[in-house]
């Protein structure tokens, strides 16, 4: 049986950099999730704001990326849906919020959760993954990236490192600091 829970939204956000394995962990997250009867939603973050060129005056695609993220979720909340598993690399950082209150409701929880490796294991899983012409670019963009969420990431976002452990193991760490399992 699912458990659809009432009351405000619920968002459990996955970021970190490019190959810290966002979207693999947070596929698994679901399976867990769906596995124990807990209804919930997925999105894809990074899909939410690709279009080129920019829209005029939205240089970042975060006004795009807002309206997007609206559309979708009101489809999903018609359904009773009100648990969200969101991954995107910034999606963490406390200027996030907006975007998250904007489309999910002012008075969403939001749990925070930053996917941390190395430099050499992100550059070994960008390497095998990335097979066109931007290998390079996500390389330099990833390091970057560590770097900003290290130091900007609140306070009361779960840290959880992926290097050599398993997806499976990953995902239990996550859905557990979620409380999803125990609440109705």
């Amino acid at each position: 049986m699912t458990r659809r829970p009432t009351g405000p939204a619920e968002a459990l956000l996955i970021g970190g950099r490019a190959g810290v394995g966002k979207t693999t962990v947070g596929w698994e997250v679901s399976a867990q999730l769906r596995a124990a009867g807990v209804a919930h939603a997925v999105i894809e973050g990074d899909f939410m704001g690709q279009v080129h060129p920019a829209p005029p005056g939205d240089p970042h695609r975060a006004g795009v990326t807002e309206r997007n993220l609206r559309a979708v979720w009101g489809n999903y909340a018609e359904l009773g849906h009100r648990r969200l598993v969101y991954t995107n690399t910034v999606s963490v950082l406390a200027e996030s919020a907006g975007l998250f209150e904007g489309a999910l409701g002012a008075d969403v929880r939001l749990v925070r959760v930053l996917l941390t490796a190395t430099d050499e294991t992100t550059a070994g899983r960008l390497e095998r993954r990335e097979i066109g012409s931007e290998l390079g670019r996500e390389l330099e963009n990833s390091v970057h990236k560590a770097r900003l969420l290290d130091e900007r990431a609140p306070a009361d976002t779960v840290r959880v490192a992926t290097d050599d452990r398993a997806v499976t193991d990953i995902a239990r760490e996550i859905v557990a600091a979620t409380g999803w399992l125990t609440e109705g």
